[in-house]
């Protein structure tokens, strides 16, 4: 059991039953799963990139990466379907735990100017959004080594079944909203 796992089931869950009145255990919101995601419009057409993100999307989250490709063409964007468009991962359990943790406690104190993430990335089920301009703030990629830097998502979804709890369970779990 890890760390912040053990704070959720020691210190989050009963401060959550009280203040949303749970009669159940079952009730009380918890973490399902986390997405990380990197989408790479400019990869399609170089391949280097796409191999960079893939290795360094598997470096922060522990496990490997997959390459997502696209459904449909868009010419627009000369995007053929079935082009490599970028890459993700899906993290449950242990390394879910440890990837929030790490999250919270190292990567985002690292962003520059940092005063809060907005609260406004909730998707009125409870799910959380995030979008970190730089992938280089996570501790497993030497900021020099990275020779473009990436945007990426996370997507924290929840059993929560309103934003409301979402957002204590996740206020509780150390996120930083801003006030």
């Amino acid at each position: 059991m890890t760390r912040l796992e053990k704070q959720y089931r020691e210190a989050v869950a009963p401060v959550l039953q009280k203040e949303f009145g749970y009669t159940s255990v079952m009730q009380i919101p918890g973490l399902e799963k986390i997405s990380l995601n990197i989408g790479l419009g400019a990869a399609s057409q170089n391949n280097k990139l796409m191999e960079e993100a893939v290795s360094e999307l598997s470096a922060i989250a522990g496990q490997k990466a997959v390459v997502t490709r696209a459904r449909k063409s868009i010419a627009a964007f000369k995007v053929r379907e079935g082009m490599p468009i970028g890459c993700r991962v899906t993290l449950r359990g242990g390394r879910m735990w440890d990837f929030l943790d790490k999250l919270v406690n190292f990567a985002l104190p690292r962003v520059r100017d940092f005063r809060g993430i907005p609260d406004r990335g909730f998707d009125g089920r409870g799910n959380f959004t995030l979008g970190v301009k730089e992938h280089t703030i996570f501790p497993e990629l030497e900021a020099d080594r990275v020779e473009t830097p990436k945007g990426m998502n996370i997507t924290i979804v929840t059993t929560a079944a309103s934003d409301k709890e979402g957002k204590l369970l996740l206020e509780q779990l150390g996120m930083p909203f801003r006030k």
